[in-house]
């Protein structure tokens, strides 16, 4: 753990509880694309396989625990609740996720750090993680009337990946055999899906 680490995994859950939020406040999900929200929802379900199996730290255990629950909770605001879903704008979600998953999946059965189902699972995750925003971004760039928290949420992902990227250079050159190329490109990729966003961004 180093601060660099520290600051990724808080921006991240700070973004997750800006959009908690904003659905259970405002009882809103206008302007969020429920495609991405269960693309992170299966990212999380297959990362997190040695969940109960694998125990590093409570703190890696506990922030596990909020990520899967978190995930499959707006997926299921965004999907059944009565007031919820029906800000969600189904019109303009149409980005076919379910395209994504596959060569993902084709892709981590072929480069993987080590041939098991769990780290096939794990490969799996970053690959579809690295692309779980594009529907997010297609829907933003549709619409183009960003509300503020979810400015906010799609930032807070994207300074997420960054500071992520600024910890693994950083242990690249402070831990010895600190090489991991699949999570940093998929990582690198992640990133730069976000440039045109904030663009936008700081531009408003």
């Amino acid at each position: 753990m180093n601060i660099f680490r520290l600051a990724g995994d808080m921006t991240h859950l700070f973004s997750v509880l800006v959009l908690l939020l904003k659905i259970h406040t405002i009882k809103s999900c206008a302007g969020i694309s429920l495609k991405t929200q269960e693309l992170y929802a299966i990212v999380f379900a297959t990362r997190y396989l040695d969940i109960f199996t694998n125990h590093i730290s409570p703190y890696n255990t506990i922030m596990k625990l909020i990520f899967l629950g978190s995930s499959f909770s707006i997926v299921w605001y965004m999907r059944y609740h009565k007031i919820v879903r029906r800000s969600y704008d189904k019109d303009q979600d149409t980005f076919r996720h379910y395209i994504l998953i596959l060569p993902c999946l084709i892709l981590a059965l072929l480069i993987n750090e080590k041939f098991t189902f769990k780290e096939v699972m794990w490969t799996f995750s970053l690959y579809l993680e690295a692309v779980a925003i594009l529907p997010q971004l297609v829907l933003l760039q549709r619409t183009r009337n960003i509300d503020n928290l979810t400015g906010q949420y799609v930032f807070l992902l994207g300074a997420y990946r960054a500071l992520y990227i600024v910890n693994w250079i950083y242990r690249y050159f402070t831990e010895d055999h600190f090489v991991h190329w699949i999570t940093w490109i998929c990582g690198l990729v992640q990133t730069l899906l976000y440039a045109d966003f904030f663009y936008y961004y700081f531009q408003r």
